[in-house]
């Protein structure tokens, strides 16, 4: 028998936990047809040996709603193995939205998720009005991976209310309209509705964001709707007590971020509070892999000294003449007494002790211990901290780049965290934040740092985690496992090499907007409906990537 595609004499890592085996995968239109030994040729073949065959993974919180339309790649996920992504996280979405309300939600995209507008209302069609409406016009750019979404909190409260959505409680006859819309976003294949309770996203004006502090109600009302169908309801800054409602009253499936928060002693505390609140419920927690918060160098924006002279001029600044300015070393140590008198600002209660080197070589130091925070490295060379971030930068002429731990900063503390049943890596935030941090990459380290350096996960139990698992919470049957009549979402990586290359700075967004881009390294191929997507690093151009429906009673 001929197949259309044998990847042949791989590791094959099913994605259901169960033990690798050597074996290869056939492939017959966008489907698995066997796994295990396939005697038939291939038309085309694959040489897997010294390689892990696995599931495509599934990146299930991303924001890259604006981004598909000039960017139908999705890059830079579709570099790091993941055939399918969900958005419309955090409540902020496109849809449903009323043509006179379009530059309301592109501005509150921006301000929420770091989108700059003016690409939001350039580079989408804008062709919809109803959630279905935008799941059509996506399905049209012809996306190179699969994407799912999520109808917005945010979106629905200013569809039914207008400006009364930001600051005023609904109705019981709006409640019930938000409801009633939810559900036929659901109908017309959303997965689920997304809320937002964190009160730091802000629109514009600085206002909380529509629903941000909507009665708890409201938000089980649309839960009802939404679990009336088999869907998702996904949560950002939520309490507890929230979550459980959901769950309890609401009756629905639920999808929420989490995190050791700033003090790591507190991570088993916060591991127990979790298991308790999943125990009996159909309750999952996502978080992210590593400390994050603020990706900075020379080639970026720089929160540093903000009411200088010399520091605001040296960012309105191309990076050659930044590198200009550097050389001089008057006008650099004009930079550091400008640094010592305005000092480094807090963002989010962190500050310059919790800045860490990233380096800049090939591979990003993500998991670098004291000896490469800042402030350590500028006592062991008798500098101020702003002298040695300005020396590094010049003597690697802007390459360097630096990360200030906003978030799980303790990465021993992370570690128990995500080693929980109950917790699912990922909130890479893929099309959002683009200039300010790179997360994107994050199934490259899982694999990478908690499978291969660190040993928290087996080969086996990070694959499942990052492709069976979240297709299970998405409600997608056919993804996730290799196992005949599965789609044929698939990677063929190298676990000794794969991982993450340095993050840099590209002006490739619609006006030439920047943002962060990462490649990555170890990946042979990755299959999108059968159809290969990346081939030794590079994408084909074959974008055979679909939009997913939930199916209602699937």
């Amino acid at each position: 028998m001929t197949h259309d595609i044998v990847i042949r004499g791989g590791l094959v890592v099913d994605g259901t936990g169960r033990a690798a085996f050597p074996g290869d995968v056939a492939i017959d239109g966008d489907r698995i047809s066997a796994v295990g030994h396939v005697d038939g040729a291939g038309r085309r073949e694959i040489d897997a040996g010294g390689h892990a065959v696995s599931p495509g993974f599934i990146d299930l919180h991303t924001h890259l709603d604006a981004q598909v339309g000039w960017d139908p790649d999705c890059t830079p996920v579709s570099w790091h193995g993941v055939t399918t992504a969900l958005m419309g996280n955090c409540g902020v979405t496109f849809a449903p939205c009323k043509p006179a309300d379009r530059p309301l939600l592109a501005a509150m995209m921006e301000t929420v998720e770091d989108i700059p507008r003016e690409a939001i209302l350039g580079g989408l069609p804008w062709d919809w009005e109803d959630y279905g409406g935008y799941l059509d016009s996506i399905a049209r750019l012809q996306p190179g991976i699969n994407l799912c979404g999520l109808v917005g909190h945010s979106a629905l409260r200013f569809y039914v209310m207008g400006e009364r959505a930001v600051e005023e409680q609904a109705t019981p006859d709006e409640r019930a309209r938000m409801a009633q819309i939810a559900g036929a976003a659901v109908d017309a294949g959303a997965m689920g509705c997304s809320l937002n309770r964190f009160a730091a996203h802000k629109l514009p004006d600085g206002r909380a964001i529509p629903g941000t502090f909507a009665d708890e109600g409201e938000c089980v009302d649309i839960a009802r709707a939404v679990a009336r169908r088999g869907a998702l309801m996904q949560a950002v800054g939520a309490e507890f007590s929230l979550l459980r409602a959901l769950a309890d009253a609401g009756g629905s499936r639920v999808l929420f971020s989490y995190g050791v928060g700033p003090d790591g002693t507190l991570a088993a505390q916060r591991r127990r509070d979790l298991e308790a609140l999943c125990q009996g419920r159909d309750v999952t927690a996502v978080a992210q892999v590593r400390s994050s918060g603020f990706v900075f160098g020379l080639q970026s924006a720089m929160p540093i000294a903000t009411r200088a002279d010399g520091w605001r001029q040296l960012k309105r600044m191309s990076l050659d003449q930044r590198l200009a300015v550097l050389a001089d070393p008057q006008r650099r140590q004009a930079l550091v007494a400008e640094a010592q008198r305005d000092g480094f600002p807090q963002l989010l209660g962190a500050g310059i002790e919790r800045v860490f080197y990233m380096g800049d070589g090939a591979t990003p130091d993500y998991a670098a211990g004291q000896e490469r925070q800042l402030l350590a490295m500028a006592a062991a060379a008798g500098e101020h901290w702003a002298q040695t971030f300005l020396r590094l930068s010049l003597e690697t002429q802007g390459r360097a780049l630096f990360t200030l731990r906003m978030f799980n900063p303790d990465m021993e503390a992370l570690a128990h965290l995500i080693g929980s049943p109950n917790v699912l890596p990922g909130l890479g935030d893929a099309g959002a934040h683009v200039s300010q941090v790179m997360d994107a990459g994050w199934a490259s380290f899982v694999l990478a740092h908690w499978v291969r350096a660190r040993g928290l996960y087996s080969l086996e139990e990070g694959v499942r985690r990052l492709t069976s698992a979240p297709a299970a919470v998405l409600g997608l049957a056919d993804r996730g496992r290799l196992a005949v009549g599965q789609r044929a979402d698939i990677n063929v990586f190298d676990p000794d090499r794969v991982g993450e290359q340095q993050p840099r700075m590209v002006h490739d967004f619609p006006g030439g907007a920047a943002r962060y881009i990462q490649r990555a390294t170890g990946y042979r191929a990755t299959l999108v409906n059968g159809r290969f997507n990346l081939l030794d690093g590079e994408l084909t151009g074959e974008r055979a990537g679909r939009v997913l429906r939930h199916r209602v009673g699937a």
